[in-house]
């Protein structure tokens, strides 16, 4: 996919995230940094998924969460697992 029509979806929907059912957070620990990390993750939208270029925020065993910019300085967070996502 061109970077237009990538740009055009993340404008036009918000990310996917995993639901609290789905984080366990009851379960796992999370950890959360003041200094985020860079990563390229695979990310769900309703048209597709997306492999974007973000910085994890937080993250647990299982999941993590991560933020990107999206043009028009926007931002978009969602959590989403662990094994869709590789440090940069």
């Amino acid at each position: 996919m061109d970077d237009g029509i990538l740009a055009r979806i993340m404008e036009s929907s918000a990310p996917e995230s995993l639901r609290d059912d789905e984080l366990e957070l009851n379960r796992f620990d999370l950890t959360k940094t003041r200094n985020p990390r860079p990563v390229r993750a695979w990310v769900r939208y309703a048209d597709g998924s997306l492999r974007v270029d973000a910085m994890a925020i937080a993250w647990t065993e299982r999941a993590v969460a991560i933020e990107w910019d999206v043009v028009g300085g926007k931002s978009h967070h969602a959590w989403v697992w662990g094994s869709a996502v590789e440090s940069r």
